[in-house]
């Protein structure tokens, strides 16, 4: 399977998970310094005080994505390191970093792909409501329009937010990201602030930035397999709060009926104003997709306990708002390291879907990627054949799925390092390279040497 010259390869990061230097040249704390130095919140009681430390070792990284051939690089810029209150003055030494990235970027040749929120709210902002309350949404905007003045002559792709189920659901309803809350309500208006969020960041950018500057955001789409008689109604409903909350507005203008009567029960949705839907319906060049596994869903009948294996951890409170009647039903293997079943024809399927949905919308694989259980072998090296065979094997659907005539533009391999990974701290290791979190060291799996030998040949064996 050949890819074309202008299909991408990258690979992507995050800024909490990678930077380090969390307290260093006036950067303020996030909602993740918070939630990950609360007792009991991430395993092991790790944080990312340090994670892999790229703050200090920014050219030396940069020298590896040139190694490894990478055409793209998808980073996160943190917030607090820009603006430490979330709000008000900005801090110089934040945005020269990423200047420094960016140019270290161009001149190697690889086009920098910038995130603005991947989770890390300044907590200031969280003391305020967070994403419950709609200055936030404002004070994003403003946060966004300083970073496209500063870097907006360079980057090449702007992607305004990152998951921002997981930003709801997750931090606002199950508890298991920052900032830990468990209220349905407060998660749905969560929703509903963050897509006002990226309509407003989406207006400040393009006045500010290069006119040839492309714009994006990234949804972790979710695909769900129904299961017996009741399953059809189960993804009905999951489905209408895992992607026809953000697709809705983001690409057609209007949260769906589905979403509105599966949440009738926590809210009216009063607090969409007249003009948000307008708003948050922007143009956008690419839609960025993040995918690692499906999901099995049914009705729960009542008997006996509810099955909830959904993949996104363990909580007494539920990411499914207004859903309380579906079942996850265990998937079958295999599975990575997270427990995520491996199931490459979700990716595929779930492309073509978008494509057929919107025929005119750009994609992007901005996400995907396995954690393993990687050993170092005696020979110092890291042999991840299992991490190899999944990204070809999803690489695979891509090709599929861009031979059946949908617009698939490029794939981003998550991850490009080791990293903090949420609440499973640094217990999961999903990067093509090994970082020893005792000396920081970094080692290329064989998966990132295979990936660069595809980038160079652009042939999928």
């Amino acid at each position: 399977m050949q890819f074309p010259a202008e299909f991408v390869f990258g690979s992507a990061t995050a800024s909490y998970q990678i930077e380090g230097a969390a307290q260093e040249d006036g950067r303020g704390p996030s909602i993740w310094d918070t939630f990950s130095h609360t007792p009991g919140k991430v395993l092991n009681g790790d944080t990312g005080d340090v994670a892999d430390d790229h703050y200090h070792r920014l050219d030396a990284d940069l020298d590896l994505m040139a190694e490894l051939g990478l055409e793209a690089y998808r980073f996160s810029i943190a917030w607090p390191r820009i603006i430490p209150a979330g709000r008000g003055a900005v801090n110089q030494a934040g945005l020269d970093f990423y200047s420094r990235l960016v140019d270290g970027l161009v001149a190697r040749n690889i086009r920098p792909v910038a995130t603005l929120y991947h989770w890390d709210l300044p907590q200031a902002l969280e003391d305020e409501g967070g994403w419950t309350v709609r200055s936030t949404a404002e004070a994003f905007a403003a946060y966004a329009r300083v970073v496209g003045e500063a870097l907006g002559d360079r980057v090449h792709t702007w992607t305004t937010l990152n998951e921002p189920w997981c930003s709801a659901y997750l931090g606002y309803s199950s508890g298991v990201h920052a900032p830990g809350r468990t209220e349905p309500l407060a998660a749905l208006t969560a929703v509903h602030h963050l897509n006002l969020a990226h309509g407003l960041a989406l207006r400040e950018l393009r006045q500010v930035v290069r006119a040839d500057a492309e714009f994006s955001v990234t949804l972790n789409l979710h695909v769900f397999r129904p299961v017996g008689a009741t399953g059809e109604e189960a993804r009905r409903k999951v489905d209408a709060l895992a992607n026809g909350v953000f697709l809705g507005p983001m690409l057609e203008g209007a949260y769906p009926a589905d979403s509105l009567e599966v949440t009738s029960g926590i809210t009216d949705w009063s607090f969409v104003r007249d003009g948000d839907l307008e708003i948050i319906r922007q143009p956008i060049d690419v839609l960025g997709v993040n995918y690692y596994s499906t999901n099995r869903v049914q009705l729960w009948d009542g008997s006996g306990e509810r099955l909830r294996a959904d993949g996104h951890g363990a909580s007494s409170a539920t990411a499914w708002p207004g859903a309380d009647d579906v079942e996850f039903l265990p998937t079958d293997p295999p599975h990575t390291d997270m427990g995520w079943n491996i199931d490459p024809q979700g990716l595929e399927d779930l492309l073509v879907e978008l494509g057929e949905r919107y025929p005119d919308q750009a994609l992007m694989v901005t996400e995907n990627g396995a954690a393993f259980p990687d050993v170092v072998a005696e020979d110092g090296q890291i042999h991840d054949a299992d991490r190899t065979d999944y990204v070809r094997r999803h690489l695979r659907a891509v090709a599929n799925v861009r031979a059946k005539g949908v617009d698939v533009r490029g794939y981003f391999l998550w991850s490009l390092l080791d990293n903090f990974e949420w609440s499973y701290g640094y217990s999961k290791r999903f990067g093509i390279v090994r970082v020893d979190y005792d000396t920081l060291e970094r080692t290329p799996k064989d998966s990132a040497r295979w990936y660069a030998s595809l980038v160079r040949s652009r042939t999928l064996d």
